[in-house]
């Protein structure tokens, strides 16, 4: 069996552990006035940006499970999702300059996802 590089390891928890946070934070924030408006401001309807939102959750949990089983489909969804997620963001976000610091991050989890070491772990 293969050794996991610590980089994935660490990537993929940090994933996991993210997303449980930001499931919690969402679940709190629904039906906030707050929110509301500012959900408001976007072309797409609320109910879409929600869907979105749980969807994109489910999927960073499930990729990163998949990333610590050493699956290479794993790494893929989660750059297509991101990448897709940044898209959607660009186009419709009130707020662009707030998608920079995600954006960097995004940027940096996919550098360490196909160092030499990540891709000799996700070859078949």
């Amino acid at each position: 069996m293969k050794m996991r590089p610590v980089s994935i390891t660490v990537i993929a928890w940090i994933l996991i552990v993210m997303a449980g946070i930001s499931l919690l934070a969402n679940a709190a924030m629904t039906g906030n006035p707050k929110v509301q408006e500012i959900m408001e401001k976007t072309p797409l309807p609320i109910p879409v940006q929600y869907a979105m939102m749980y969807a994109g959750l489910a999927v960073t949990i499930i990729s990163a499970v998949g990333m610590l089983k050493g699956g290479n489909w794993a790494r893929w969804l989660y750059v297509i999702w991101g990448a897709i997620g940044f898209a959607v963001g660009m186009a419709t976000s009130p707020a662009k300059a707030m998608m920079i610091p995600g954006l960097i991050v995004f940027v940096v989890v996919v550098v360490f996802l196909f160092r030499p070491n990540a891709n000799e772990f996700f070859a078949p």
